[in-house]
């Protein structure tokens, strides 16, 4: 396999994993960037030297090519996520895509949920699991997913000698080797005090005790496999059942749209754009301004719902009156 179709593969699998993305939209993705990557072989480039000007001299090739504006615009989209998750993961150093103008699209407004449907999530955790120690983890893994905006990788991977001692905050370790601390709220705290009890306390010969005695003991969520932790998709599966559980649609429920979630929830009560991009690990405040779109859209619909004049037009036009 070339180095670009490798590139392209892990962009998917993270895309599948942390932003719950569907089997059609994967699939597109993977044509539209192996049609680039083939484009610039043709060349004698590849995807890790990708530059703004050939990006754009792909995009004048595909209009030329006849491609429609949606095709165009959905071309350019898959690539400014690869590219985006490049600079992320360390792969590069610039985002080579991030300020070339499509062909015209509206911008999408991220998918969130409202602070009743993170709380129906949230008691479902609580009662989802075989066990009480399947229940704790289970809750803990949605308590600090809501309470911090983390990516699925950064939860799953938290290492347990950051999370002991009753921390009022995690150091939470993000794409590229980035660090940046993110406090915790009491629920958050107090499920995973539940959790490292019985985590710790873990009968001899029980399969936790098993997985703690080997790779797990570094994690704060243990499983088997090779690296030691609860992968990405095992928890995206069970977000589903909580979901589920929850009376929600579970294509609908992803880790991202938690991430969203706590964003949106943060900036309804009034935080910082910079305070949100802090906390979410952003790289630029361009990828945070996106959650405004979420607000104005709400803002608006209560101004026209609430506001006392929000029926102004249709008191100055009454009813005409019955004649008598």
């Amino acid at each position: 396999m070339s180095r670009d179709h490798t590139a392209i593969s892990a962009f998917l699998d993270a895309q599948a994993a942390e932003a719950g993305a569907a089997r059609n939209t994967l699939l597109a993705y993977g044509r539209d960037l192996r049609d680039l990557s083939d484009w610039l072989g043709r060349r004698g480039l590849a995807l890790a030297g990708l530059t703004r000007e050939q990006v754009e001299d792909y995009l004048s090739f595909c209009d030329a090519q006849g491609l429609s504006r949606a095709t165009r615009a959905r071309r350019l989209s898959a690539i400014r996520q690869f590219t985006r998750f490049a600079l992320d993961e360390g792969w590069r150093e610039d985002d080579p895509a991030i300020r070339i103008s499509g062909p015209g699209r509206a911008k999408r407004v991220p998918r969130t949920l409202d602070r009743d449907q993170i709380m129906a999530l949230l008691t479902a955790a609580a009662d989802l699991g075989r066990t009480p120690v399947d229940r704790a983890r289970n809750l803990c893994l949605m308590e600090l997913l809501y309470a911090t905006g983390m990516r699925v990788s950064e939860l799953v991977s938290l290492p347990v000698a950051g999370c002991r001692g009753d921390p009022a905050a995690l150091v939470i370790r993000g794409k590229g080797g980035k660090e940046r601390m993110v406090p915790l709220g009491p629920a958050a705290r107090a499920a995973m005090r539940d959790w490292l009890a019985l985590r710790d306390s873990a009968p001899q010969g029980s399969a936790l005790y098993r997985l703690l005695a080997g790779r797990g003991a570094r994690w704060l969520f243990p499983a088997p496999g090779a690296a030691g932790h609860l992968p990405r998709q095992s928890f995206s599966r069970l977000l589903g059942q909580m979901a589920v559980a929850a009376g929600l649609d579970p294509t609908r429920v992803t880790p991202h749209v938690i991430r969203h979630a706590f964003a949106t929830h943060l900036l309804e009560g009034g935080a910082d754009l910079r305070s949100i991009q802090m906390l979410l690990g952003h790289a630029d405040l361009g990828s945070t301004e996106i959650y405004t779109h979420v607000l104005d859209n709400r803002m608006r619909d209560l101004v026209l719902n609430h506001h006392p004049l929000a029926d102004v037009q249709t008191s100055a036009n009454p009813a005409p009156k019955p004649a008598t």
